[in-house]
């Protein structure tokens, strides 16, 4: 079996950091801002430890940093880019509904009248 290359393997990982509703939630609401888990927690009406350890996969994956206030850690993301992919990623999601529309309305037209 040939090896994987680095480059494909980095972004299988990548992408596995990111496939988690709120994980994705997380990186959206992080556009406003740097937030600490209470303020991603209450947001989102989830645990804190929940929300520590879906922080951790994406802090693991160098994809969100951290900033220590006192007795506050404050999650940012790392590279602004990923905004363009989620974006992207709902571009294409959005497409997709309008596919499934369209055929929606054709089966419909093509539907023999009652």
């Amino acid at each position: 079996m040939p090896q994987r290359q680095p480059l494909s393997t980095f972004k299988a990982e990548f992408f596995k950091a990111l496939a988690h509703p709120l994980r994705i939630a997380v990186l959206d609401a992080l556009r406003e801002g740097e937030l600490t888990v209470n303020e991603i927690s209450q947001r989102f009406g989830v645990e804190s430890a929940n929300t520590s350890q879906q922080l951790a996969v994406l802090r693991n994956k160098n994809i969100v940093s951290t900033r220590k206030e006192g007795a506050s850690v404050y999650y940012s993301v790392v590279d602004p880019a990923v905004f363009r992919l989620l974006d992207v990623a709902r571009d294409i999601f959005n497409n997709h509904l309008v596919g499934v529309r369209t055929l929606l309305e054709e089966i419909e037209r093509e539907r023999p009248p009652k």
